[in-house]
């Protein structure tokens, strides 16, 4: 039975490592998009900005 452990030991690493490689390569770009266009939105609206009083 300790033989049957030591062998399930590197099975189940070996398992672990491939969930977290696939993982760790997903694609990440799909929220890209959105984040580009509220960095747009902002600039958009920094711009547009005017309190009215010009003080410093």
């Amino acid at each position: 039975m300790a033989a049957l452990a030591w062998l399930l030991i590197p099975l189940f690493a070996a398992f672990g490592a491939g969930i977290w490689g696939s993982w760790a390569t997903r694609n990440r770009t799909a929220g890209d998009v959105s984040e580009l266009a509220g960095y747009a939105r902002f600039r958009e609206a920094m711009e547009k900005s005017d309190s009215g009083s010009d003080t410093v």
